[in-house]
This record gives C-alpha cells, structure tokens and sequence, in this order.
C-alpha cells in the first residue's frame, strides 16, 4: 500500500466522467418514467376502470344481503348462575351474596381459555378484503408515477406565460389528494379489525349479554357497505385522473408554448 504522500490524486477529468455518466442515468429513468406514465393513462387507465366495473358487478359486491356477512362468534352463552338464599336468611348473609351480585355484574365472566376455541376472522369480509386490497395498492403506485412524471415535466420559474404551468400544478395536486385517499383505505381496514377485536373481547367476557353479539354483526355490516364504497372509489378516482389528465394532456406535457407557436 503506497503512503498517503504517494496516492495519485483523481483527475478532474474521471471525476467529469463519472457526473457525465451519473447524469445520464438519471435522465434515462425519468425518460423511462415519463413513457411509463403515458402508456398507464392511456392504456392502463381504461383498462382498470373496466376490470373495476366488471368485478363490482359479481356476486361478491352486487345485490348482497347484509346477512350474508353474519357470522357465528364460537364464544357460547353460559349457563345462568343460580343463587339459592332466603329471605330470612341472617342480615350478614343477604350482604355478602348481594356483594357476590354486583361483583358479578361489574368484573363479568373471567376468560382463560374460550371452551369452543379460538373466535375466527369473518370469513366473507376477509375475502373482500383480499379482492380490495390489490386495487387499493396498485392506485397508491399510480398516483405516485403519474406525481412523479407531473413534476419532471413542470419547467423552471420564469416570469409570464404561466397558464399551463398552473394546470400542471392543480393536477397535480388532484394527484397527491387521490395517493392519500387510496393510503387512508388502508388505515380504514386496519381500524375495522381492532374495532371488532374490542367488541369480541367484550363478548368474550359478558358473553350473556346479546347487545355485544349484536354490535358485532353491526359493524360486520358497515363494513362490507365501506368495502364495496372503496371499490366504487378506486374505480371513480381512476375515471377521475383519466379525465383530468387526457382533457389537459397537450398543457401538462408542453405547459409553455415557443415564439414560434405564439405568433400564429
């Protein structure tokens, strides 16, 4: 190993050659990305919309009964606790079973192990929530190309002659509100699971009463509504961007128009 003294020095012209090719790697992806972006709007786009109509047509999403979503919780009824006493019982002895009642009705029924077993997942929603999952996805990466192939096109800052630069600039922000709506979707499934898992639980422990069975089918129900409501979603924001995007596509790709043009 030379000294330190005794290393060549990098010349100034490797160091350009390298920034040279670094710079033209750059340029061929954004070149990639901005031909990416125009194949999905133009074929992508259309072709999406159509699967998205032909899937919310299925039986899965069309004309289903909210009952078909109903499923058995496996945590059953107990037997109810008989508490033999009589009146004339002596005073000490009436205060401690009334003691036994209400700390009955307040802690509940202790859970160690469910005897029928675990409580499962409901099973029909969980196969929309396979279906939705994908779409919802496949419209975040989406929304990200076509931000990202947006922002290479907007030029640099000049003064004037400013019209298509502000239309690149509201679809663009059109853009970024449908990236974070499709992200929230899938917030709104996780809070679906914890939700039940709550009431479940409450289930689990005062599993005598029926207005806790009853929420879980409730909110079973309002699922399923919010899961064919995304679906319905994802296919409009894809109309949505498709429209906006085809409607002002000569502006976004070329937002400033040269002399030349200007003079006719």
């Amino acid at each position: 190993m030379l000294p330190l003294f005794f290393r060549p020095v990098p010349s100034n012209e490797s160091k350009g050659s390298k920034d040279a090719f670094t710079e033209t790697e750059v340029q061929e992806y954004k070149d990639s990305l901005k031909t990416k972006a125009e194949q999905l709007i133009i074929k992508g786009f259309p072709e999406k919309i159509m699967k998205l109509n032909e899937l919310l047509e299925t039986p899965s999403f069309c004309n289903r009964e909210l009952s078909d979503v109903h499923q058995d919780l496996n945590v059953p009824i107990p037997d109810p606790i008989s508490l033999n006493h009589s009146d004339d019982g002596p005073a000490t002895k009436k205060l401690k079973l009334e003691n036994n009642l209400n700390d009955i009705e307040a802690s509940g029924t202790k859970v160690m192990v469910l005897p029928s077993g675990p409580v499962p997942c409901n099973k029909p929603l969980c196969e929309l929530i396979r279906i939705a999952k994908p779409y919802i996805r496949q419209l975040v990466e989406d929304s990200n190309l076509l931000k990202m192939w947006i922002s290479f096109m907007i030029p640099k800052i000049e003064d004037g002659n400013n019209f298509g630069v502000s239309i690149q600039e509201d679809t663009l922000a059109e853009i970024q509100s449908v990236e974070s709506e499709a992200a929230a979707f899938f917030d709104q499934i996780s809070r679906y699971f914890i939700s039940r898992g709550k009431i479940v639980s409450k289930v689990a422990k005062y599993p005598h009463i029926i207005d806790y069975r009853r929420s879980v089918q409730e909110l079973d129900e309002k699922e399923y509504l919010s899961l064919w409501l995304v679906m319905c979603e994802v296919r409009n924001r894809y109309c949505s961007l498709h429209d906006i995007v085809i409607k002002n596509l000569e502006k976004i790709k070329r937002p400033r128009s040269t002399n030349a043009e200007s003079l006719y």
